[in-house]
């Protein structure tokens, strides 16, 4: 929901520092198989009982993955790097709840587990929008220098990470945290459903 607005104000930041490795030689698909790689170091912490750490790797994964569009953007962005970062971020996002559920079984199986059954629903939803708004030569004027037709809603990046971080701020409160983000989920499914029925009639 706040993808679009924080995305101007961090952009500036992001292409000098883009500039930078693409100077010395960092090319986009390496940017994105470092942030995924990141992106599971901080599971592994997570699913260990060290949520400081999983934190730290969290936000360091997402700051690596916020460059790799940049970094594409300054030669020409490629389909293949289009398809390796959104992957590499779905499986990103379905690692987390999932290092939760391993962490404590007992306490954050069954939450853990409706949160990525949502997950399903608002990934699938997105890419099957995409699919089609391609086919038919739609473009998205909200996020024109994405790969593919990027629908939002209320459970975009941003909110997914806000929660990301209050979970390992409180993995006590895991519980609550993943069934009120998994509520949240459910409203973007429905309103994407509601967007594709409309732009599709």
């Amino acid at each position: 929901m706040f993808d679009r607005q924080a995305t101007q104000c961090i952009k500036p930041a992001v292409d000098r520092i883009a500039r930078r490795l693409h100077a010395v030689g960092v090319g986009a698909d390496a940017l994105s198989f470092m942030g995924f790689a990141v992106g599971m170091l901080a599971a592994v912490l997570v699913a260990s009982g060290f949520f400081g750490g999983g934190l730290v790797a969290i936000l360091l994964s997402r700051m690596i993955d916020g460059l790799d569009g940049a970094v594409a953007r300054l030669t020409s962005p490629t389909d293949r790097g289009g398809f390796l970062d959104i992957t590499l971020d779905f499986l990103f996002y379905a690692s987390i709840p999932l290092a939760f559920a391993v962490a404590d079984p007992a306490r954050n199986a069954l939450a853990a587990a409706a949160l990525l059954a949502a997950f399903m629903g608002t990934g699938s939803s997105f890419l099957a929008f995409a699919s089609i708004a391609a086919k038919r030569g739609m473009t998205s004027t909200a996020y024109p220098d994405k790969s593919f037709y990027f629908l939002g809603g209320l459970t975009e990046a941003g909110e997914t990470l806000a929660f990301f971080i209050a979970m390992c701020l409180w993995p006590q409160h895991f519980a609550w945290l993943a069934w009120s983000f998994c509520a949240l989920c459910v409203l973007t499914i429905a309103m994407r459903i509601y967007w594709g029925w409309r732009a599709f009639n």
